[in-house]
């Protein structure tokens, strides 16, 4: 699998600028706001979401103003979607610190993600960038869709494949779609370019995903915790396919598992030995790989060079990890 600072080489420099200039966007004349915001910064990730806006900017004519614009709109509204999601899941950390409504309470925490969407949209309507704008609201807009109509489902427990891809494509690809659409846009590329782009970003967001959900039946080796789907009632794709592959006795008795037993270990052992016996950790590889060859094949309608290199190998980053 790629090193993550080996891919992000020839957009080092780039990257430097933006986390500076991302700071400077988060600012506030409100002390209390400002050390939120400060904590924020210090635990940013990978920063894989503005390094697809960079290189799909530099492979569709370039990098400017706009792109770093662009990368820190994405970051700005992603941010804030995650501050208001640990209130609503009652989650106290995220990437093993503890999240804004842990240390400063549900009400304050909500009012920061709120007050990181309006940064956003400032930025945006402060520089005239409203297709970036329009982009990203879009890809908001389907990620909160997604989460309804995943809560609406698990509740019924009557996940379909064609359902769970509709969920996960609105709740995690339709960000990286933006961040793809976000470059190609920023770097004023045609409308035919741009949902290419779009699109590769979504097929990647699709096989990310699907990666991500194969962990909860795979070993406690990796960052995220074994089961914790389950224990959450989230139906995915492994476990779709083992219930699709199941006569009715022994997928009602899973179901009732997963609706009734889903904090008991032994229970949840018994489910994640399910699916693997059933198959559904090898299909849900299939599909991821179907998903990740897609986004090559788009890829490969763009010309060679160290962007698409840098995209090809930051699509292997996301969905070849181990965690």
């Amino acid at each position: 699998m790629p090193n993550i600072n080996e891919i992000k080489k020839p957009i080092a420099a780039e990257i430097d600028v933006f986390e500076e200039k991302f700071k400077t966007s988060m600012q506030s004349s409100v002390p209390l706001l400002d050390r939120i915001t400060h904590y924020i910064v210090k635990r940013k990730g990978k920063q894989i979401r503005p390094m697809f806006v960079f290189f799909s900017a530099t492979i569709c004519g370039g990098i400017n103003e706009s792109t770093h614009r662009g990368a820190a709109l994405v970051e700005l509204l992603h941010t804030a979607t995650l501050v208001h999601d640990d209130v609503v899941d009652n989650s106290y950390q995220r990437r093993g610190f503890f999240s804004i409504n842990a240390l400063w309470k549900n009400k304050i925490a909500v009012l920061v993600g709120d007050y990181l969407l309006s940064k956003g949209l400032l930025l945006s309507i402060d520089n005239g960038d409203f297709k970036l704008l329009k982009i990203v609201s879009e890809a908001v807009k389907q990620m909160s869709e997604g989460e309804l109509l995943q809560i609406e489902k698990v509740r019924r427990m009557d996940i379909s494949e064609a359902v769970y891809y509709e969920v996960i494509r609105q709740k995690t690809a339709s960000l990286i779609a933006s961040c793809c659409a976000c470059g190609a846009a920023s770097a004023n590329a045609d409308d035919e370019t741009i949902e290419r782009m779009r699109l590769f970003g979504e097929k990647i967001g699709i096989a990310f995903q699907i990666k991500d959900d194969m962990f909860d039946f795979g070993t406690d080796d990796v960052g995220k915790p074994l089961g914790i789907d389950i224990k959450e009632k989230k139906v995915t794709l492994p476990l779709i396919y083992a219930l699709n592959n199941s006569d009715s006795s022994e997928r009602k008795r899973m179901v009732q598992l997963v609706k009734n037993h889903n904090d008991d270990p032994k229970k949840i052992a018994e489910i994640i030995n399910f699916v693997k016996q059933k198959g559904g950790l090898q299909y849900s590889e299939t599909q991821m790989q179907k998903y990740q060859d897609e986004a090559f094949a788009i890829l490969n309608t763009f010309p060679d060079g160290e962007a698409k290199t840098g995209l090809e190998q930051l699509v292997r980053y996301t969905t070849e990890r181990n965690k």
